[in-house]
């Protein structure tokens, strides 16, 4: 038998799962502490947005964690440094030159450990289980887009 068929049996979520980002910006948000990792071309593409250098981001909205870099916090709340409430709510200032991390939530591995996982997540994040249908092949391949900030 094939090993992607197989692999594919034993997912869950094979049927598909639906998310639509609600832009409530819990993910985005404390009260804990958490980390948003970034590569250098991120952070170049951060800086051409916002019109800054890749030097400025870097010192001004980053710090590094033993070889990597995320993105600073807002004290005291722990909401990410580009989230920005507004009397209408919450918004994200990078929205189009957004983390790769931020762009795959909510399709991270340990949310799509279980269904129980996933409908956890649900209790904090609005958007899950509601909106668009993303297929098995769609959620796969943001999956993969974790491997390299998320171990």
């Amino acid at each position: 038998m094939d090993k992607s068929i197989s692999k594919k049996k034993d997912k869950w979520y094979i049927g598909g799962l639906h998310f639509e980002c609600t832009g409530c910006g819990r993910c985005c948000s404390g009260p804990k502490e958490g980390y948003v990792w970034l590569r250098k071309a991120e952070m170049e593409f951060i800086a051409e947005d916002i019109g800054l250098t890749y030097e400025q981001v870097k010192e001004k909205y980053c710090r590094l964690i033993v070889t990597r870099y995320s993105l600073i916090e807002k004290k005291p709340s722990n909401d990410c440094i580009f989230l920005e409430r507004t009397a209408t709510g919450k918004s994200c200032e990078i929205y189009n030159s957004r983390p790769n991390q931020c762009r795959t939530w909510p399709f991270w591995s340990v949310n799509l450990l279980s269904p129980d996982m996933w409908n956890s997540t649900g209790v904090t994040c609005p958007g899950i289980n509601r909106g668009k249908h993303y297929t098995f092949e769609q959620i796969e391949k943001l999956r993969k887009q974790e491997k390299w900030w998320g171990k």
